[in-house]
């Protein structure tokens, strides 16, 4: 049974529908992938103008020589700060938007990037906007929208950015989509590392002289092994090695070979301990030689007593103003969320829409569904 407070969030933001519809089609529509500048700079500009227009406050823009830049969006002037944080580029190359349109189908909405996460951003801004057409904005607090622009790249120019915005507030709500089928909010992510592992050997003719090389391939191969040893499944470690390469023909003792892992923890204490086995890696044969590049680049998003009370006011909000059940989970994904969380700041991901198959040509969100968990959103930004 939904209370009055909430019945009136969710009437409001169903007459923003046909407006939000309209919004989600274009943003769905303009191409933003996280590598090129041109591209997510005019997506930049979209959302700063929309953010104005639909919410009215300020938006301060974060110039990246590199990347697209970032926009900082704000409303109110309390002092108590709560931060959204989301990303407007997407993992679809110049050009998917108009192969592949948006488009409506059965009560979902399907597009690049509609899932992952441009909905999700305008759930945000019609959030902010229903609490203060509805009279009920917090004056003791200021919102802030954070929009990155290389999330999807791991936020390599950004993280610094999205810390220092982390530090300011007393909350961080993470616009990520749920965890599926139920819908779930995620209280822990899994951290990530991605390193990269290059042997040395020495070449040589495979048929003259064999035993006068050392084949950089056969050195990699005991390495994985190691590498793959130190995955964990008690403690949730994986290490994965992805892609590989070496040698130029197979008539020739090869003289390099190289690998590319992926690294994912719960813990920073696992972290550490895994970081230091794969820097320490040695080869076997003294005349080898190993290189390795790279490091972690999220740490994990472990779930602490804060972040805990601020999914148990999520779920209050949830059962008591929808009469939902609105379980917790964990997720071997990462966001910026990670970041946020790291620095001991009450964080709380997935409240962004619902819908299935992010990074996939068939994403989609549930239209039906914007309206509740806009709403929740709303709701959830007044009380925290």
């Amino acid at each position: 049974m939904k209370n009055v407070l909430m019945s009136e969030l969710i009437k409001r933001i169903e007459s923003y529908m046909p407006e939000f519809l309209k919004l989600l089609e274009e943003s769905v529509n303009m191409d933003s992938p996280s590598a090129s500048k041109a591209h997510t700079d005019r997506m930049a500009d979209w959302y700063a103008f929309q953010f104005r227009r639909i919410v009215g406050g300020r938006v301060i823009r974060q110039e990246n020589p590199v990347y697209g830049d970032r926009l900082l969006c704000e409303e109110g002037s309390g002092p108590r700060r709560v931060l959204l944080l989301g990303h407007f580029d997407t993992v679809w190359p110049a050009g998917e938007a108009a192969r592949r349109p948006f488009r409506i189908l059965d009560g979902k909405a399907f597009g690049p990037g509609v899932y992952d996460m441009k909905a999700s951003l305008l759930q945000a801004m019609f959030a902010i906007r229903a609490l203060r057409d509805c009279g009920r904005f917090p004056a003791e607090k200021t919102v802030a929208l954070f929009l990155n622009s290389d999330e999807e790249i791991s936020s390599p120019t950004s993280r610094a950015a999205i810390e220092a915005e982390a530090a300011r507030a007393g909350a961080v709500l993470v616009l990520e989509p749920p965890l599926e089928p139920e819908g779930a909010l995620k209280t822990a992510r899994k951290g990530s590392g991605r390193y990269k592992l290059v042997v040395e050997g020495v070449s040589a003719h495979a048929g003259v002289d064999p035993f006068k090389g050392v084949s950089a391939i056969h050195e990699l191969s005991l390495l994985i092994q190691e590498l793959h040893a130190l995955s964990d499944a008690a403690t949730g470690t994986s290490v994965n090695v992805g892609i590989v390469h070496g040698g130029i023909a197979s008539n020739v003792v090869a003289d390099r070979a190289e690998a590319e892992i992926d690294v994912r923890v719960a813990t920073q204490e696992e972290a550490a301990r895994v970081h230091a086995a794969i820097m320490g890696l040695v080869p076997r044969h003294p005349q080898a030689k190993v290189t390795v590049t790279g490091g972690m680049m999220r740490p994990p998003m472990e779930r602490t007593e804060q972040s805990g009370r601020l999914y148990e006011l999520a779920r209050d909000i949830a059962r008591e103003e929808l009469g939902w059940d609105l379980p917790e989970a964990s997720t071997g994904g990462v966001s910026d969320g990670n970041f946020a969380a790291a620095l001991g700041v009450p964080t709380l991901d997935g409240l962004g829409v619902r819908g299935d198959f992010a990074h996939t040509p068939n994403e989609y969100v549930r239209l039906e569904d914007i309206p509740l968990r806009t709403a929740f959103l709303a709701r959830l930004i007044e009380r925290c």
